[in-house]
């Protein structure tokens, strides 16, 4: 199948309760076990790059592991840019063949953000590709992303944000933060309801990894559509590649621990997918 917009996915998610979980990648291996979970759940999958690790390799060799990847696959599969902090990024990544784009500019003041957000808008939505915004800010740090602390979406200021850009979906703060949490994050689950009320499109949630699990569900449940993960399996993949490699010291073929990073991977993405809901709700796109 190739590749889809998040559009129709996102949707229906948001007409249905569930959330579609959106996955960052690294390397093959680890857009191998994305896509692999994906079919063996019959679940949409989002498969998405930052900006580092668009600097590590280029868009347009994410772009054809996962198109790929995706091309025997049944399910639904979107590449999405994750955080694009730039209109040249964005628009390398079009080039490449990304059917998703977030730009971010959850930094700068709400006029600002307006108008470098519907700048990237105008430019995605002429070709048919889905753009996410983001409005409020996700705390921590994710590859050179930095935030030292956690700005809620504030309702009103969402309204005109969405009307103004034209995005299709919004990533909201509602208390999360990206990266490994150290202390409880300071949730505000009814500003997601109030959201999901007031907005016409689907909302995003950042900062997923280490969330407890029925504080997940409650956010889904109260209108999150898609669910970004991506510290947790960088996790799941070294520390499998690190035990391989320290029950056989002499291993020198990447094959072999590159394999069991993978199968990690695929199953913690399997748990994800079940977690949002979206497990068994790949219909043809």
């Amino acid at each position: 199948m190739s590749l889809v917009t998040t559009d129709r996915m996102l949707c229906d998610a948001r007409e249905n309760g569930y959330a579609v979980a959106a996955f960052n990648c690294e390397n093959m291996e680890m857009i191998q076990a994305i896509v692999e979970a994906a079919e063996s759940m019959r679940s949409p999958v989002i498969l998405q790059t930052t900006p580092g690790t668009l600097r590590y390799a280029a868009p347009a060799i994410f772009a054809a592991n996962v198109t790929a990847a995706a091309k025997d696959s049944t399910v639904p599969v979107a590449l999405h840019l994750d955080h694009g902090n730039s209109l040249a990024l964005a628009e390398s990544c079009l080039q490449a063949g990304y059917r998703s784009i977030m730009i971010d500019g959850s930094h700068f003041p709400l006029e600002e953000n307006i108008a470098f957000t519907k700048q990237a808008a105008d430019v995605c939505l002429s070709q048919g590709v889905s753009v996410e915004g983001e409005l409020g800010r996700v705390g921590g740090k994710e590859d050179d992303l930095v935030s030292e602390d956690s700005v809620y979406t504030d309702p009103d200021e969402a309204e005109l944000f969405v009307k103004q850009t034209g995005i299709s979906s919004l990533a909201i703060g509602v208390g999360t933060a990206h990266g490994v949490y150290t202390t409880p994050p300071v949730l505000k689950p009814e500003l997601v309801s109030l959201l999901r009320e007031r907005l016409s499109v689907p909302l995003v949630l950042h900062g997923a990894s280490g969330l407890e699990e029925d504080v997940l569900r409650d956010l889904i449940a109260r209108g999150i559509s898609k669910v970004n993960f991506a510290t947790e399996l960088r996790i799941a993949y070294t520390q499998a590649v690190r035990a391989y490699l320290e029950g056989d010291a002499t291993c020198i073929d990447p094959k072999k621990y590159g394999a069991h990073g993978r199968e990690a991977v695929k199953q913690l993405v399997m748990s994800r997918m079940s977690l949002c809901g979206c497990a068994g709700k790949a219909a043809p796109l």
